[in-house]
């Protein structure tokens, strides 16, 4: 039997990748339910392409359109939030590939580990909120969380068949996004459509900007804590703008690990899905003849402080990764918006990390108040530095 896919986030970036994944090998994979948050036309049409069970809009002001457009087909149409974390849970659901960009797709994981799913991660803010949560919820049921992020999909791959033998610590590296080896008087006028053309990923625009100001980097680091079990001093950053090395693993002995390819997240969503086994399949190969050199720097935290400061919510630990998380949504949605400019963003997260309430063991649901709270600091303090410009 083909294994059963619920897919979270499927119009986006990552969504889209893994459906092509998917329709190459219809004996293996069935697309079971798609989710989206607003783009009701690429889920029609993705619908009518894979003809699910079940299809789900988080915007419940679009139900009623996209249950018009497959008004003709048997496939089960819902709306809103706990339309989400209930349609993940379904005896008739194997995988939940969980895409969702950002909070919002926090509690559908929730609910999918508590069913005992095999999660494949792509929404790296889950661990980011909740990790300790996670990894307790995990324990319970069973679930089984296998990472799709390319650096942690390399060390993932790099300590199969390591087990019981002791990390000495891991290297994530990073593109370094455009704007590598830029002075910080360029770096502040700094338009999105240039934020948005990444050198090497194909990737949505949060995580596009998120990678140009290397938050997205931060927020791997936090993450690759709680899915290896690591001191934040044992998560280390290297500047690799060839993006052929997706990270190493260092290891007591003196030996390195390393997951080398090419950059595209295709290769990682189909090792997510098809572990412990290894597909062939017709991706691109990495040809080391069109890479005569491999470089690395340490990252230039004084200008990209996005990870400096992912570090301090690390170490700080509690509720204080869930406050850099909700500030940076905020600040990446009024730098799209050009309400602040590029090096605001930074400014923005650290004023909501002085300035929000800490909790050193908090809750779910303290962490849905601490979300909400971060917003809404980050969100004014925003609207001061626009009537300041």
């Amino acid at each position: 039997m083909p294994e059963r896919i619920a897919l979270l986030g499927s119009t986006g970036s990552i969504g889209s990748q893994a459906l092509d994944i998917i329709s190459r090998y219809p004996d293996e994979f069935v697309v079971e339910v798609l989710v989206a948050g607003n783009n009701v036309d690429l889920l029609t049409r993705q619908a009518l392409q894979f003809q699910p069970d079940a299809v789900v809009i988080g915007n419940e002001k679009l139900y009623q359109r996209l249950k018009d457009n497959l008004s003709n087909t048997t496939i089960k149409v819902y709306a809103g939030r706990e339309a989400i974390e209930q349609v993940v849970i379904s005896s008739t659901v194997d995988v939940v590939i969980a895409s969702i960009v950002g909070y919002s797709g926090l509690r559908p994981t929730i609910s999918a580990i508590k069913a005992g799913k095999k999660i494949a991660l792509a929404n790296k803010e889950t661990l980011v909120v909740a990790g300790e949560i996670i990894g307790r919820l995990v324990r319970e049921s069973g679930s089984q969380i296998i990472p799709v992020d390319s650096e942690h999909s390399a060390i993932f791959q790099c300590l199969v068949g390591e087990t019981g033998n002791l990390i000495e610590k891991i290297t994530l590296t990073a593109s370094g996004g455009p704007f590598l080896g830029w002075s910080e008087d360029k770096l502040k006028n700094i338009k999105p459509g240039q934020a948005l053309k990444h050198p090497t990923w194909e990737m949505g625009s949060k995580v596009t900007i998120d990678s140009a100001s290397l938050m997205n980097k931060g927020l791997e680091v936090i993450e690759a804590k709680w899915l290896f079990d690591l001191n934040p001093d044992q998560i280390s950053v290297v500047i690799h703008p060839q993006s052929v090395i997706h990270s190493f693993v260092h290891f007591a002995d003196g030996s390195v690990k390393a997951q080398l390819g090419v950059p595209d997240m295709r290769v990682p969503i189909l090792y997510a899905l098809t572990y412990p086994d290894r597909f062939t399949s017709d991706l691109p190969r990495l040809d080391f003849r069109d890479y005569q050199t491999l470089t690395f720097s340490d990252p230039e935290i004084n200008k990209f402080r996005n990870l400096s400061l992912a570090y301090k919510a690390l170490i700080k630990g509690g509720n204080m990764p869930c406050i850099l998380n909700a500030a940076n949504e905020i600040a990446v949605n009024a730098f799209l918006t050009e309400k602040i400019g590029f090096l605001q963003m930074s400014d923005i997260v650290e004023y909501a990390m002085e300035n929000s309430f800490y909790s050193a063991s908090p809750d779910l649901d303290f962490l849905e108040g601490t979300d909400c709270n971060a917003r809404e600091i980050a969100l004014n303090y925003i609207n001061k530095l626009h009537r300041l410009r």
